[in-house]
């Protein structure tokens, strides 16, 4: 069990200096050709794989399967009139229909 561990803190680190790699690669490849920027450093690579973590939660795609199964269970729990007012505060949010209260 301990060697488990360790070889999945191997991996871990392995697996971060890897991807900082890439990232500082791909930035170094695209960015001044494309944009004029400047090129990257690896720490700097490091920096702009924590901020994209930071800004975009997680290298997985949506939500866990405990957060998925919280919000369906959310969801069949509203009642009809519950859920078209939700459908109908999405649609004012994301501009489908116009706000009534607006002025």
């Amino acid at each position: 069990m301990f060697a488990m561990r360790w070889k999945f803190v191997v991996l871990a680190i392995l697996g971060i200096a890897v991807f900082g790699f890439v990232v500082m690669s791909l930035w170094n490849w695209l960015m001044p050709a494309l944009f004029s920027l400047h090129t990257v450093t690896y720490w700097q690579g490091l920096g702009l794989l924590l901020l994209s973590k930071i800004f975009f939660g997680s290298f997985r795609g949506g939500p866990g399967p405990r957060t998925r199964a919280r919000i369906i269970e959310r969801w069949e729990q509203l009642t009809p009139e519950e859920r078209e007012t939700f459908r109908e505060g999405i649609r004012r949010r994301h501009g489908k229909t116009p706000d009534p209260t607006a002025i």
